[in-house]
């Protein structure tokens, strides 16, 4: 395993030189556009991307499916949050591994304008690495299979609704200086093909529970005698949806303050320290962000390995043991006859 990361870590750099001129240049752009107002917006929209809003959505997906009127937005939602996730978080970023802006770019001559963008911005922290984001494709994928959904069922009026605010938590990781432009922009791309993926699966399962009997039985609005009024219901979901957000966003005002990894072999880490977690316990008394933590154990783990190959490398070779006096001389080994005879 060890053996393919410096492939992938040259992967990861490579994307940094090709694209520099164009992150920079949108970094630019986005950095003279900072003020208090648009930092507040940018963490409210970025806030829609975060994993303490996107679990939530994926457990009221799921609560969705029980109910044979909403069953398509269910599934869309539950199979595009899945199909995304397996895509960046478990294939994309541990195969690119490329490193964060506010880390590598204390490498260029850009660090002085990005630094200053970045601490106006809150500083904010990841603990992962930067190719794709996985905000910017949460945001997609679940605006994508609801605007699909909504456009099905002939309600175009609110269908654009979803992508636009996708569109906001896509800019507002460049603005808050946590992503390079290419990033996000590889994020929204597999964000909307994960939606359409999940739109396309959420059919073929509805079709399924429509053949077959028991399945098709499955209905939770059944409990209600008096039926579900949809508007009441859609104000319920509006609500659950409201105080989530802001529950992530909340989360999000904090991190500023959270400790930094403390790696500053070839740079100062910027990402977020794992503190008090089990999986990452402190390396002589230093926390580390789960990166820096896999790589030090890693390299420790491979110089304990190297040490003991030199070890036995530098061992001295086994002498022959002495011929026993009670062997007579023709039992005796022929080197140990010669030697006697001589």
């Amino acid at each position: 395993m060890f053996e393919i990361l410096p492939l992938a870590a040259a992967l990861g750099d490579k994307i940094d030189s090709s694209f520099f001129g164009l992150d920079t240049s949108v970094f630019s752009f986005f950095g003279n556009l900072q003020n208090g107002a648009l930092t507040i917006i940018a963490k409210m929209f970025t806030s829609m991307g975060d994993e303490n809003f996107i679990i939530p959505v994926a457990i009221l997906a799921l609560c969705l499916c029980l109910f044979k009127k909403t069953r398509k937005y269910g599934f869309a939602v539950l199979f595009a949050v899945a199909c995304g996730t397996i895509i960046t978080n478990l294939w994309l970023k541990p195969l690119v591994l490329r490193v964060r802006p506010y880390n590598t770019l204390q490498l260029t001559d850009f660090w002085p304008k990005f630094s200053q963008w970045y601490a106006a911005a809150g500083s904010l922290s990841e603990s992962d690495y930067s190719f794709p984001s996985g905000h910017t494709t949460s945001a997609f994928e679940v605006a994508t299979a609801l605007c699909i959904c909504l456009a099905a069922n002939k309600k175009g009026k609110v269908a654009w609704i979803p992508p636009v605010l996708a569109l906001g938590t896509m800019c507002s990781r460049i603005y808050l200086m946590v992503h390079y432009p290419t990033d996000v922009f590889a994020g929204a791309v597999i964000g909307i093909c994960s939606g359409i993926i999940g739109f396309a699966l959420a059919c073929l399962a509805c079709l399924i529970f429509s053949k077959v009997k028991f399945l098709d039985s499955i209905d939770a609005g059944k409990l209600f005698k008096n039926g579900i009024n949809a508007k009441v219901c859609g104000a319920l979901i509006a609500v659950f949806l409201l105080a989530v957000w802001g529950f992530s966003f909340g989360k999000l005002l904090t991190e500023s303050d959270e400790i930094k990894c403390a790696y500053s072999a070839e740079y100062d880490c910027n990402n977020k320290a794992r503190i008090g977690e089990s999986k990452y316990p402190p390396i002589d008394g230093k926390n580390y962000c789960k990166i820096h933590w896999k790589q030090l154990t890693s390299e420790g783990a491979q110089a304990d390995e190297q040490a003991g190959e030199d070890s036995e490398t530098q061992a001295p070779a086994a002498q022959p043991a002495e011929p026993s006096e009670d062997i007579t001389a023709t039992e005796q080994p022929e080197e140990y006859q010669t030697a006697a005879a001589a």
